[in-house]
């Protein structure tokens, strides 16, 4: 039997030790839209919509408008998704919440990591309770605070970690070790964006988008 007798629990380990339903939300995870993000930009991509640009001075110059995949949560993080766009929703709206209650009790934009960490919360909280699935999402949460820009990735089992540059959904292998090798310290905006765009070339772009982002970016 294995695993999947256990497929079906949430809240019962099998024995390997895993949560076979967290499993399944990274399943649905991997075959979601690829997403990728760098952190000198900031910079967030999704092959089916436009390139969001954060600007490295101007945290609220956005290239083009937010699509159903990007959502901009307070005044600065915005979230991206690989998987279930539904559970997506559901995280933004949550998020969304948490920001507008730590702005009026501190009256200022809550801290990128801050509302990681709370959105996280969310997403490891349904994990352990009876009647619920994990989200089948994955985030990329990139924003600016004290200090400077930051960029988050949170998994459906509710860990999150901070990435200079970091990708997911599908062909998430090949699109990391890509970033792996072009990714330095010193990437100038430009540099990153145009990373970013021969990343997602790496087996998601046909060589007609890539014309059309090259143009858009120039």
């Amino acid at each position: 039997m294995g695993d999947s007798q256990y497929s079906f629990s949430l809240t019962t380990f099998s024995p390997t030790g895993k949560l076979v339903q967290i499993e399944h939300a990274l399943t649905a995870v991997g075959s979601g839209q690829t997403s990728l993000g760098i952190k000198d930009g900031l910079i967030l991509e999704s092959p089916d919509w436009s390139i969001m640009l954060i600007g490295l001075f101007l945290p609220a110059c956005w290239r083009t408008p937010c699509s159903s995949m990007f959502f901009i949560v307070s005044e600065s993080p915005v979230f991206c998704c690989s998987g279930m766009g539904p559970d997506f929703r559901v995280l933004v709206r949550k998020s969304r919440k948490q920001a507008e209650q730590y702005h009026r009790l501190y009256k200022e934009p809550i801290p990128v990591t801050q509302l990681v960490r709370e959105t996280a919360a969310v997403m490891q909280e349904f994990t352990q309770s009876g009647g619920v699935r994990p989200f089948g999402v994955s985030l990329l949460v990139a924003g600016f605070d004290d200090k400077g820009p930051q960029l988050y990735q949170v998994d459906p089992s509710g860990s999150y970690f901070s990435w200079k540059a970091s990708a997911m959904g599908k062909n998430v292998s090949n699109a990391k070790t890509f970033l792996e090798k072009r990714y330095t310290d010193d990437m100038e905006l430009d540099d990153a964006v145009h990373t970013a765009i021969l990343t997602l070339k790496e087996g998601v772009l046909t060589p007609a988008e890539i014309d059309d982002y090259l143009a858009e970016v120039e």
